[in-house]
């Protein structure tokens, strides 16, 4: 097994994995950082929290996810990569589950409408120099648009995104810098 097959496996289930853009400018931003602990908030197949493992052998993941075959499948992807040593997955809801720890990098990449409660539940497990990044911050080019023509659901998961945009932004505790790759980044640092 290697990294492209969870690609292959992706595309040809539909699991939302990271685009090109985004994993790359994460797994750079974690070797330029040095960051060695890390927390990721939605696991799925199992894709990036392996790609961040493949850094370095001293990285540690932390990832969480609520979906048992998405859970199994992740478990069985990381040992087939080697890498069961670097990741430790948990099954649970992360609204529910305790994590201890101190982290350098918590990774938000899980239901889009509960960002604002993930970052709060989890932010004081960050280390001081310790950074959040949030994936799908621009939710495929839509968080820009006139929601109007959308479904009603799907124009309740925007307005989630926009008030978890305004939240970053109006914090004063944190900077946050929103950076067009993959499918939007958000790179929150403490002040």
């Amino acid at each position: 097994m290697n990294i492209s097959s969870l690609e292959d496996y992706a595309h040809e289930y539909k699991v939302p994995i990271m685009l090109p853009g985004g994993i790359d400018y994460l797994t750079k931003y974690i070797k330029d950082n040095n960051a060695k602990e890390i927390l990721e908030i939605g696991t799925a197949i199992g894709y990036s929290s392996s790609k961040m493992a493949l850094i370095n052998k001293d990285i540690h993941i932390t990832t969480i996810e609520r979906n048992i075959d998405m859970y199994n499948l992740a478990i069985k992807n990381i040992k087939g990569l080697g890498l069961e040593k670097q990741i430790t997955v948990i099954l649970g809801d992360a609204l529910e589950v305790e994590i201890q720890g101190s982290y350098d990098l918590i990774f938000i990449d899980a239901a889009k409408a509960q960002n604002i409660k993930f970052f709060n539940k989890y932010s004081p497990l960050l280390k001081d120099n310790g950074t959040i990044i949030t994936d799908n911050i621009n939710f495929h080019g839509l968080t820009q648009g006139d929601e109007s023509t959308y479904s009603r659901n799907l124009r309740s998961m925007i307005r989630k995104i926009r008030e978890y945009i305004k939240f970053l932004q109006d914090n004063k505790d944190y900077q946050t810098n929103f950076l067009d790759v993959g499918d939007g980044l958000a790179v929150t640092k403490k002040r």
